[in-house]
């Protein structure tokens, strides 16, 4: 299953027209509020140029690069906790997803109204936060009352376990504090997740620029009292792009003093952000990068190939990336002593190259 990144903002801050362009999908972005009712998805590439090079190096027939999946999710306004402008509905596609891509918008043009007036990207941020502490406090709320309920008919550890959670949860939010940025236990952490808490998801902000400001780099005044990951992105450009060819792409990326496409920086920023690194596999028939989560053991990246593999699992050979390319492949990897073998606590690098031993 994919993992889902949420683009959420308010509305005409450039949230749909990201998403046609990072999806190559056209999505209606009409100039007003509410045009994008339903959520529209998108499964996007996460560029790895480390793919074609091994799949050149063992003339692989296919490859198969890692995705995310991005949720353009309708503009959110103030009051949506309270349901204002269809909110509702749309926080409760937001809960749905792994991390959130917040639009900000930071460019000034007369042709598109803001709808509070003028442009000011913190108070923009502050108005879409507010609305999912208020819908995350709402939630918090009710539960903590039902499990009071609950425990009148007997206490257990794990309700009183999450009592204890959701009650910390209600007094940072109170405090203006997002549970993303609150230390938690394991088991605290554990008894929340059911939950799907949005403030408590990895959040990064896209800061929709002119071209100009991302040339000379003003956007970054605009956001400087915004806390958190900001990516700049000019999302005008981008969508011009997505109907260059790759001459045309290069070219215009160069004039622009760009050395890489704002929407392939933003995926591996939201790639990042949930914690995730890439391993790789290779050979004749196949090239392909696999997701695990950082941190993640052999075993269960074996498991992200085929479920079996988790138990049955014996040893994994693994080349760093840049060994295997420098010594021409699996042959010369193993020639020259750069393949290890390693066993079931062995935690996987970004880059791995992997071939994995299982029994059956």
């Amino acid at each position: 299953m994919a993992l889902q990144i949420g683009i959420v903002g308010l509305p005409n801050v450039g949230k749909s027209t990201l998403f046609s362009a990072i999806t190559k999908k056209q999505v209606d972005c009409a100039n007003y509020p509410f045009c994008t009712i339903d959520p529209n998805v998108g499964v996007v590439e996460v560029p790895d140029p480390r793919l074609k090079v091994l799949g050149d190096l063992n003339k692989t027939e296919r490859i198969v690069p890692t995705v995310v999946e991005f949720v353009d999710i309708a503009g959110l306004v103030k009051g949506a906790a309270e349901g204002e402008g269809l909110g509702n509905k749309f926080l409760s596609n937001i809960r749905e997803t792994d991390a959130i891509a917040q639009v900000v918008r930071a460019f000034e043009d007369t042709n598109i109204m803001h709808v509070d007036g003028s442009i000011d990207p913190v108070r923009d941020a502050e108005t879409i936060n507010t609305e999912l502490a208020l819908a995350d406090l709402e939630l918090l709320t009710k539960r903590k009352e039902s499990i009071e309920r609950s425990l009148k008919s007997g206490k257990t550890k794990e309700l009183e376990a999450e009592q204890a959670a959701v009650a910390r949860a209600i007094v940072s939010i109170s405090a203006e504090t997002m549970l993303r940025n609150v230390e938690w236990e394991d088991d605290e952490r554990k008894s929340l997740k059911p939950l799907n808490l949005l403030t408590m998801k990895p959040m990064l902000y896209v800061v929709n620029v002119s071209e100009a400001q991302l040339q000379d780099g003003s956007w970054k005044t605009r956001v400087e009292n915004l806390k958190g990951k900001h990516v700049p992105v000019c999302i005008k450009m981008e969508a011009d792009l997505v109907g260059m060819n790759n001459e045309e792409r290069k070219e215009y990326l160069e004039m622009t003093g760009q050395s890489e496409s704002g929407l392939d920086r933003l995926i591996r920023e939201a790639y990042d952000l949930l914690g995730l690194i890439t391993f790789l596999t290779s050979g004749a028939q196949e090239t392909r990068a696999w997701t695990v989560k950082r941190g993640a053991k052999a075993p269960e990246a074996a498991g992200k190939i085929h479920s079996d593999f988790e138990k049955q699992f014996i040893r994994v050979e693994v080349t760093v990336y840049d060994d295997y390319v420098a010594y021409g492949g699996e042959a010369g990897s193993r020639e020259k002593g750069k393949t290890r073998i390693e066993g079931k606590e062995y935690i996987v690098k970004d880059g791995d190259v992997c071939y994995f031993r299982i029994n059956g």
